[in-house]
């Protein structure tokens, strides 16, 4: 390939990428660097070819060119190169690498080696849940993964798995005037083994409900009121959302997250506290 076809084909890679045709884009570009891997411009091509892989889930690729893209790109500096691979780099488990990636684009690492725990603080995440979005609140571990901390009420999902997130933000929630962003979720990274049930608990103030609620966090597990969730279109959800958790006194479900005989017993112990104004019945597995 002389320099002339290589123009060429990379008119043709930005053509395919306005079309969002990644596959197409990202073979153009591949192309294109087996003969000028280290042309002027080429960092700005490993980027767009790790990029174009990631935008189609193809995370060995997105690795492999990422780790070139990372190699030609100022440390220090914010540089995406380095994001992007930190994400690939934790979808593959290669701790070192996402370390190092994390350090690359100027990011703080609690000290020591392989898998990363640490406290990056609270933001949302809109699972992707197969035609469904719901957002849910986590506990960032790292700068792309985050344990949930609610009940989710989607199919299938479960609090405290553990989930990878984009780093661009797709909305914030707003709550006593601190912003938290809301990023969608890229990837189910690791299952929760807690179970969700539901229940009908009936609770004379609002306060009866938030300890329920009080009462199962602090043991481990998750209790999500019904009238804590909020349906918000498309648009809003992308937006600034102002938030208030909002819980009523009477009838209602709640969503569980724990082993069902551990629910029963903490079922038992909050409405023992309070016989007169607390109560529960229909306690079941959903998922």
């Amino acid at each position: 390939m002389d320099r002339a076809e290589a123009r060429e084909c990379i008119q043709q890679a930005y053509a395919a990428w306005d079309a969002e045709d990644w596959l197409r884009a990202a073979g153009l570009f591949e192309r294109v660097l087996a003969h000028f891997p280290d042309a002027g411009p080429s960092a700005v091509w490993w980027y767009d070819a790790a990029l174009a892989h990631k935008f189609l889930r193809n995370w060995g690729k997105a690795y492999e060119l990422g780790r070139e893209a990372a190699a030609r790109a100022p440390r220090g500096e914010g540089d995406p190169a380095y994001w992007n691979l930190g994400i690939a780099a934790t979808i593959q488990r290669d701790w070192a690498t996402a370390r190092d990636a994390w350090s690359g684009f100027g990011i703080e690492l609690p000290e020591g080696e392989g898998r990363i725990d640490g406290r990056f603080g609270a933001a949302c995440v809109r699972l992707d849940t197969g035609g469904e979005r719901e957002v849910v609140w986590i506990e960032r571990l790292c700068p792309t993964r985050g344990r949930v901390v609610n009940v989710p009420v989607s199919g299938g999902r479960r609090y405290g798995e553990v989930v990878v997130h984009d780093g661009e933000p797709k909305g914030e929630r707003v709550v006593d005037g601190v912003a938290f962003p809301v990023f969608d979720e890229l990837m189910l990274f690791e299952a929760s083994g807690l179970p969700t049930l539901e229940v009908t608990v009936d609770a004379a103030e609002p306060a009866d409900l938030e300890a329920l609620v009080g009462l199962f966090t602090d043991h481990g597990f998750g209790a999500e009121p019904a009238s804590s969730v909020r349906v918000l279109c498309a648009c809003c959800s992308e937006g600034t959302h102002r938030q208030e958790r909002s819980v009523r006194a009477g009838a209602q479900q709640v969503s569980l997250a724990a082993p069902e005989e551990e629910a029963r017993r903490l079922l038992e112990r909050w409405a023992g506290e309070t016989p007169a104004g607390r109560g529960w019945s229909g306690l079941a597995a959903v998922g």
